[in-house]
Formats: structure tokens, sequence, C-alpha cells
């Protein structure tokens, strides 16, 4: 998870983003990789970040489960209560990505997690 996060940030540090939307998306790539870790037998994850337009990211986590139906994965159902341990990572892909969604990966054999932020439209 470390060089996944170290490695968003990097990137859009390069590009001069405004520093919260810098540290939303290195956020939520650390959620989706934690996602991938504890919820798939993926021993391999695949992590990106690209400059849609001038203020909108969108960040991916691929994994290499193909076990999984992307069209499966359930949304959030209100806030996680306080004596919840778990729960949380799409919980805060859901509050904090403008838009997100799961699909099957055309670069490996499992799903693809994305998320956008930032000024889209």
């Amino acid at each position: 998870m470390r060089a996944a996060r170290h490695g968003v940030d990097e990137r859009v540090t390069s590009w001069r983003l405004p520093r919260e939307l810098c540290a939303d998306a290195v956020l939520l790539v650390s959620e989706l990789v934690t996602n991938v870790v504890l919820h798939t037998i993926s021993g391999r994850i695949l992590c990106g970040v690209r400059l849609m337009t001038g203020r909108c990211l969108r960040v991916e986590v691929h994994d290499y489960d193909y076990r999984h139906d992307c069209a499966n994965v359930p949304r959030p159902q209100g806030r996680p209560g306080p004596e919840v341990e778990t729960g949380r990572g799409l919980f805060i892909v859901e509050e904090l990505a403008d838009s997100w969604g799961v699909e099957r990966s055309v670069l490996t054999t499992g799903n693809v997690v994305w998320a956008t932020l930032g000024t889209c439209a």
C-alpha cells in the first residue's frame, strides 16, 4: 500500500494540483488497494492515476482476481457505526469521489475499481 500511495502522491504533486485534491487521490488509492488486499485472492495489484482534464483525476486499482463478478459489488448503505471495525473503505470512496464504479479490467484478468475527483464536467 505504501508504494501505491507514494506513487500516486508523486504523480499528482508533479501536476501542481491543489494539495487537497492530491491528498484525496492518495486516500482513495489507499482505500481501494486495501479492499483488494482484504477481499480478493489477487497476488498483484495494478494502480494508476491520470489527469483527465485540467483539474479532473481518475484513480484506478486493478486486481487479478477473476472469480468476482464486478456487477455484484455492493454500494455502501449508510455510515458504519463506531463499533464496526471494518467496512469504511467504500463508504469513504462514496463520500470522497465525484463518481466511482467497478468493471472488468482490460489490463488484468480481474476487475478495476475507479474513482474520479475534481472538476470533471
